[in-house]
Parts: structure tokens; sequence; C-alpha cells
């Protein structure tokens, strides 16, 4: 399914086959939800009609949309800054990303996971 906007407590997303679409407890993605952006693919399971799970892929790629500067040589230390991505959601990342980087972010946990090119 598609994810296409949050509704308050719901997350609305698309059936590709039949169009349908369905709310969504917010609840059932947990904190992962805060990743997700509008148009991407999100697996829902059902029973009946009643939807039970709710998964969003287990890496997203996001667009920085605001970090502090980052410094020419920092690529072999540990340090972290936050960085506030495209949708909103704040990661730590390495102080080599810049605001006009793309990242990869583990949904799972929240966590930077390389630079995407």
């Amino acid at each position: 399914m598609e994810y296409l906007y949050s509704d308050g407590e719901n997350l609305v997303c698309m059936d590709h086959e039949t169009y349908e679409q369905v709310p969504v407890p917010q609840e059932l993605f947990g904190n992962s939800f805060k990743f997700l952006k509008e148009g991407m693919e999100v697996k829902v399971s059902f029973e009946g009609d009643e939807v039970i799970l709710a998964e969003p892929p287990t890496f997203v790629e996001l667009a920085i949309s605001y970090c502090e500067p980052g410094l020419k040589g920092d690529t072999a230390t540990n340090t972290l800054k936050p960085a506030t991505l495209e949708n909103g959601a704040v990661v730590n990342v390495p102080l080599f990303v810049n605001d006009t980087d793309r990242v990869k972010v583990d949904t799972r946990t929240g966590e930077y996971v390389e630079r995407v090119k």
C-alpha cells in the first residue's frame, strides 16, 4: 500500500489495485511513523476488514532540510549532530553531513545509516 497522508490519529494508505483508501491507526507503525513521507510504500496486513499490522520500509532515504554546516576533514570521528529531515523528523548524523545531502535512515531504530549519493 502507499502512504498518502496523516489524518489525526490515522495514516491514510491506498491500495494500488483497487485505489481504496484505508485509515491505518498510527500506533500500529510505532515510533517509525515519523520517518514516513507521502508516496512511500508500506506493508499493511488485514484480518477481514480490520487492519492488524502496519510496517514502514526498513530503510528510507530522505533529504536533510536543516543541520549545522559540516566541517571539512571530520570523516573519522564518531561525533554526531542533529539534522532535521524533509518530513520533520530529527536524526543524529556525522559532522561531515550537510543540509543539501540525502541520508539513509533505519526506521526500526531511527538511526542514520549512510549518506546517499
